[in-house]
């Protein structure tokens, strides 16, 4: 029995520095979000920087695309976990084109995991000029930067 708790008490140490370690490697997409970049600079510097995949893991009729975060990438924005990166540039390469009418401009933003009503307030307390779309209400939340 003397041997059970020191063992117990080491497995919890180390479970907690993982933890910790895990939760300290987020990347946080807050400063990115102030809608004063482009699509294709957000979405290059995700993919060089490995935390979104290469090619986007669904591309809409409009021709946005959405790109999965890389396994093992904490993405985070205003607090919340990032479920998909978004992003489309009118005549820009770097996007894949959908089946319908491309959208103009330029979009660049992400999914997360939250309810809209509280994306909105940390929108607002981070002074964020991102515009906020339910996804699939009070589960996830698109905030998005728009240009035309």
């Amino acid at each position: 029995m003397r041997l059970c708790f020191p063992n117990a008490l080491g497995l919890l140490a180390a479970i907690g520095a993982t933890l910790y370690t895990i939760s300290s490697a987020a990347y946080e997409l807050d400063a990115q979000l102030d809608c004063s970049s482009n699509a294709h600079s957000f979405i290059a510097s995700l993919q060089s920087d490995q935390f979104i995949e290469a090619e986007p893991m669904h591309v809409e009729a409009n021709s946005v695309n959405a790109f999965r975060p890389t396994r093992g990438s904490e993405l985070t924005a205003f607090g919340f976990r990032v479920y998909a990166v978004l992003g489309y540039d009118q005549n820009d390469q770097l996007f894949h084109k959908g089946s319908g009418q491309a959208m103009t401009g330029s979009l660049y933003g992400v999914v997360v995991f939250g309810a809209s009503d509280s994306v909105k307030v940390h929108l607002h307390d981070a002074g964020s000029a991102a515009a906020v779309h339910d996804v699939l209400p009070l589960v996830m939340t698109a905030v998005v930067c728009k240009s035309n």
